[in-house]
């Protein structure tokens, strides 16, 4: 592939990791712009009715994205997947088992997807079977990860800030798990506004793509785990860099096409990947927050609804329809979730000092 030609390539100031992470943002992000009318045109001629619109959900959903086809996921998908495959090394593990859950996880969302665009219900595959799915492969993709994790950082659970380093054993396979299953279903919350994902996403694996970078040429002032595969992290971060700026052309207000859960459970999943592989889980955590904070405002909705029988906590979750019903634009709502990645991902960051 292109990785052995750009180890030979010598230009003054790029060495050849920041060539194959420069080339492979570039050329998804132009894939995705070349491809995405084509894409959205074809699944506009197929999806007659588009995504289904929650009819509990804000009044002007109902208005402005009805009939908007959905299962946009595949021009990232689709993109990034060539990209990686022209300036990663397809030998890699790290690799396969990253093309390899985008794949699996991208399947599931456009079952889903496909369900929900048929039967134009909001409810498709049940929670159960997804559930069963994403914890599935995340298993088989921890244990290959793991496999080829150096030893003593297999089952480490690295503290940022204060360079703790803790042993959990076989603890850790669960937990990463969950940080898989979790990073994808918090991804795919978020997708509920125009451009709100995508632009979440962009922050969230530009800062592992840094922290990728740092790790595979030892810049860090703080001891990172030592990765070996990290230089094909940075190059992966960078090709999803740069399908979700693609895909931003499509999908910000008004949105000509939606993620749909074939690109948000995909994504999550892969993101949570990332961070197991950099042994960054709780960065993840913090950079990102806006994901985390989804998540849980779904949870704390559904447990209060049940504990007072029916009450509300939150006027609607997610949380960025409860600012929408608050009265807030969802240009504004959008607006104000990037600052608060973007924050949250330079406080991530600040772990590498």
């Amino acid at each position: 592939m292109l990785v052995n030609l750009l180890d030979n390539i010598d230009i003054w100031c790029f060495d050849s990791l920041s060539l194959r992470c420069l080339f492979a943002l570039l050329t998804s992000l132009l894939l995705t712009l070349l491809c995405g009318k084509k894409i959205i045109s074809f699944l506009h001629h197929h999806q007659t009715k588009g995504q289904p619109i929650r009819e509990d959900g804000p009044k002007s959903h109902l208005l402005t994205k009805k009939g908007t086809p959905t299962m946009g996921g595949f021009m990232i998908l689709g993109s990034a997947i060539i990209s990686m495959s022209l300036f990663c090394c397809l030998s890699n593990a790290f690799v396969l088992t990253g093309i390899s859950v985008l794949i699996i996880y991208g399947a599931v969302g456009f079952a889903d997807d496909y369900l929900k665009v048929t039967r134009q219900s909001s409810n498709a595959m049940t929670a159960k079977m997804k559930l069963f799915l994403q914890f599935t492969t995340a298993l088989v993709a921890i244990l290959v990860i793991s496999h080829h994790t150096p030893e003593n950082y297999r089952f480490i659970l690295n503290v940022p800030y204060f360079n703790w380093h803790f042993n959990i054993s076989w603890l850790y396979i669960l937990f990463a798990m969950f940080v898989i299953a979790g990073a994808s279903n918090g991804v795919n919350l978020s997708d509920g506004l125009d451009g709100l994902a995508g632009g979440l996403l962009v922050l969230t694996f530009s800062v592992f793509a840094i922290f990728a970078y740092s790790a595979a040429l030892a810049i860090s002032f703080n001891q990172l785990p030592i990765i070996p595969s990290a230089q094909e992290v940075a190059v992966m971060c960078s090709a999803m860099i740069g399908g979700c700026l693609g895909f931003l052309r499509f999908n910000l207000k008004p949105a000509k096409i939606f993620m749909g859960d074939t690109g948000s459970l995909a994504l999550g999943a892969f993101l949570g990947l990332v961070a197991v592989m950099l042994k960054q889980e709780i960065i993840l955590a913090i950079a990102g927050f806006v994901f985390v904070g989804e998540s849980i405002s779904v949870m704390i909705q559904v447990g209060y609804f049940k504990i007072t029988h029916g009450k509300r906590f939150f006027k609607m979750a997610p949380i960025h329809h409860h600012f929408e019903q608050s009265g807030w634009s969802e240009v504004k709502v959008v607006r104000t979730f990037w600052c608060v990645g973007l924050v949250m991902g330079i406080i991530g960051l600040l772990a590498l000092l």
